[in-house]
């Protein structure tokens, strides 16, 4: 894995971007923006879900006026997501923690100059987000929907809002597909500009779908030190999308936290149902939030060598197994006895290693 490509730090209400700072979970409400309370219960949900910070669209005056009273309820700092009308990024600016316009639907030079100078009397960040189907016309005529045309287009838009002085800038360069996705945002990153990149793959689809291209893309940007905040688009739950994007960051060992549960692939050599005790152990330790390594596995064949990298592990056998700890086993227990005595291992360890940390 390679070092966090280097960036300036900007905020987003009391959430740190770019620099040192973790790499933040975004997610976005599909409520009306208007309907406030419909919007909070989302951003409630969102907020319990692990997400730092969340986008709603204002599509007309009603949900940039109502942005305001959002705002004062809301758990989670709030970017205003605006598309076409300028006129309303003016109005949200009053009151939210961040602006996300896209440089290719907001209209002229003078809007976007009228955008950074409304965030910037308010000091609030502005995201460029780059989107391949929405290209500024002389970079989709020159390069058509590539790579290049959206980096072409952030460097632009970036250097206009350089141009008004304005500088809290964080970009996205978002496709629909896994290879455009990696290699617009690795070609930016080869640009050395100072600014943080929000990572996403748009329109990504359901949730197999989308998961699978989230894991592809990101992850990859990840492990080459490239990102500072991220979405995983799913048509779908919402909480789905968080619950993805952190395993993709623990996965991907940008984040050091929860439970990492190795089991074995299913096979002839199986002597136990291991299917419902990893469905058992995922569910009885989603709560832990100290990382920890644990292995369930279903015969001895691969048991003993997994237990050496685990912190806590079962080795089943025929209608018995064993509990294994640090490599060593601990107690031989029928089956039906070894989840309890498995669930309270890791719960003890989880406890020590809590007040290790404190």
């Amino acid at each position: 894995m390679k070092p966090r490509r280097k960036t300036k730090q900007i905020f987003i209400g009391n959430v740190a971007i770019g620099g040192d700072a973790p790499i933040a979970i975004q997610s976005m409400t599909f409520s009306k923006t208007c309907d406030i309370e419909a919007t909070k219960a989302q951003i409630d949900r969102l907020a319990l879900a692990g997400c730092h910070i969340v986008r709603v669209a204002v599509s007309d005056d009603k949900d940039a006026l109502a942005l305001k009273a959002l705002k004062d309820i809301s758990p989670l700092p709030i970017v205003a997501d605006i598309h076409f009308r300028y006129k309303l990024a003016l109005i949200a600016s009053e009151s939210v923690d961040a602006i996300r316009i896209n440089p290719g639907n907001i209209g002229s030079q003078e809007r976007i100059k009228a955008v950074a100078d409304a965030c910037k009397a308010r000091k609030i960040p502005i995201r460029i987000g780059v989107n391949s189907g929405s290209l500024e016309k002389q970079f989709e005529t020159k390069y058509g929907p590539t790579p290049q045309a959206m980096v072409q287009s952030a460097l632009y838009n970036i250097k206009l809002l350089e141009d008004c002085g304005f500088e809290d800038i964080k970009i996205s360069l978002k496709a629909s597909d896994v290879a455009r996705t990696i290699e617009a945002y690795t070609l930016l990153a080869q640009e050395e500009i100072p600014y943080p990149f929000h990572l996403g793959v748009t329109e990504a689809g359901t949730l197999q779908h989308s998961m699978i291209k989230s894991s592809m893309a990101l992850g990859h940007l990840l492990l080459n030190g490239i990102g500072d905040t991220m979405r995983v688009s799913i048509t779908g739950e919402l909480e789905e999308e968080v619950k993805v994007a952190r395993n993709i960051l623990r996965y991907s060992g940008r984040l050091k936290e929860g439970v990492n549960i190795i089991s074995c692939p299913t096979c002839g050599r199986i002597e136990a149902n291991l299917v419902k005790m990893v469905e058992e152990v995922e569910k009885r330790t989603s709560h832990i939030k100290v990382p920890l390594q644990l292995s369930v596995m279903g015969c001895a064949v691969n048991a003993l060598g997994e237990a050496k990298h685990a912190d806590i592990a079962i080795a089943f056998g025929n209608k018995d197994g064993l509990i294994i700890k640090d490599g060593k086993i601990l107690c031989k227990l029928k089956e039906d006895q070894l989840l309890e005595a498995f669930i309270q291992e890791v719960e003890t360890l989880a406890q020590q290693r809590l007040k290790e940390q404190s």
